[in-house]
């Protein structure tokens, strides 16, 4: 490694011109085992080009060396120069020892540009020739992963975790955790995930084994992880959503509540956060609390519906008719509006009896709200009161079919 010290310092450097230079030399008078070495550090550190040019030069030293083709085809791939790539791969001889890593490689290419069959063939066609080798089953698997056959992926992976030390710089537990999840099969991912976890605590593997647990009803140990996560890294901004939720699934309210406000504390523009703040805080009775954290969500995003939702529905419970008004009108001056608020707005008016806004919007609703057995019951209700009996039996006879059982509606149209 001496001898490669100075391209060390220079690529730390940036320093191109001196990397040119330096390398220049260095392909007259290093012996060919440093050459490929130096390539293997210049791809390390992301000089691909400087890293073809002595691959290059080897191949003139060694035509016949199939694995410089290969390690030029995939420099090839990663600079965008698949055609280069291609050419490398098919001069690889067949009856080459390196002949089935050239057809991983090409396997590789087909996976990234979308042509899946044609990349399992090639993965196939290696397997055949090393039934064995761990490398090629889990490419295999990987590619069985990424297109959504997930069972098959984790059944190849199971079979791998004895070869664990011939696939290097793999973390196969973590990989059939992450496999099983895709495929909503938790409690199989759960064991994956706690195994991943002996091995590095990290907070995405953290945040996933905590949704795996989440998933499957396992809240106490979900709570743990991301607890843990959080503790780890406070910026991790998912982790107090999830976390938040599972405090509320064991009805600690409190800590849930507490929870989601420390992660707007971190990130104020997140507008699921006040959602939840306002959800939770109207499960604490804390109604002033639940209304603010709604109208900051609706601040974020005016059209945001389940929002919006949970806010008329708290201003028409409490009756707070004016300001329920007040929001349909402040929505409206944005350009939208929400035929779900017209039930609400019909009811706030009829309370503050002015009817014939009250009719207007009981209207608005009705074209939408036609299988909404309790809004027609209000409906039907108010049309009697005001004297429109045609209208009133249309709803009438809606309500017959949506409640049958209901001797009411039929004594009524009697």
């Amino acid at each position: 490694m001496n001898k490669l010290q100075p391209f060390l310092e220079t690529m730390e450097e940036g320093n191109i011109e001196k990397l040119s230079a330096i390398l220049d030399v260095f392909l007259l008078d290093g012996n060919p085992d440093e050459q490929y070495e130096l390539a293997d550090l210049l791809t390390q550190y992301g000089f691909l080009q400087e890293a073809l040019q002595v691959l290059e030069h080897l191949q003139y030293l060694f035509p016949e060396e199939n694995q410089l083709k290969i390690d030029q085809a995939q420099l090839y791939l990663e600079l965008d120069k698949e055609d280069d790539a291609l050419e490398m791969l098919t001069m690889v001889e067949k009856s080459s020892e390196a002949y089935p890593q050239a057809l991983l490689t090409l396997a590789d290419y087909y996976q990234m540009i979308g042509l899946y069959e044609v990349a399992e063939q090639k993965i196939n066609e290696a397997i055949a020739l090393l039934p064995s080798e761990p490398l090629l089953l889990y490419a295999k698997g990987e590619l069985l992963f990424e297109t959504g056959r997930y069972l098959e992926a984790a059944r190849l992976m199971e079979e791998l975790v004895p070869h664990q030390e011939a696939l290097q710089g793999v973390n196969l537990s973590l990989k059939l955790a992450e496999v099983y999840s895709a495929g909503a099969a938790y409690e199989e991912a759960i064991p994956y995930y706690t195994e991943a976890l002996e091995k590095e605590v990290a907070p995405d593997v953290l945040f996933h084994a905590a949704y795996a647990s989440f998933q499957v009803q396992h809240y106490e140990t979900a709570a743990k992880h991301l607890e843990s996560l959080l503790e780890i890294d406070p910026d991790y901004f998912s982790g107090y959503m999830l976390l938040a939720e599972t405090f509320a699934m064991l009805e600690k309210n409190e800590e849930a509540l507490k929870t989601i406000t420390d992660g707007i504390a971190r990130d104020e523009f997140e507008k699921e956060y006040y959602l939840f703040a306002g959800k939770i805080s109207l499960k604490l009775g804390r109604v002033i609390e639940a209304e603010s954290f709604l109208r900051e969500a609706i601040a974020l995003d005016p059209e945001y519906m389940d929002a919006i939702f949970i806010l008329s529905s708290l201003f028409s419970s409490e009756e707070k008719d004016h300001e329920l008004i007040d929001l349909y009108e402040t929505l409206k001056q944005e350009h939208f509006e929400w035929s779900s608020m017209y039930p609400f707005l019909a009811a706030a008016y009829e309370r503050l009896e002015l009817y014939e806004k009250a009719y207007e919007f009981y209207k608005l609703a009705y074209t939408e709200h036609k299988e909404d057995a309790s809004f027609l019951q209000k409906y039907v209700y108010f049309l009697l009161e005001e004297g429109k009996r045609d209208e009133a039996l249309e709803v009438i006879s809606i309500l017959q079919i949506l409640q049958p059982e209901n001797s009411e509606w039929f004594d009524m149209l009697e």
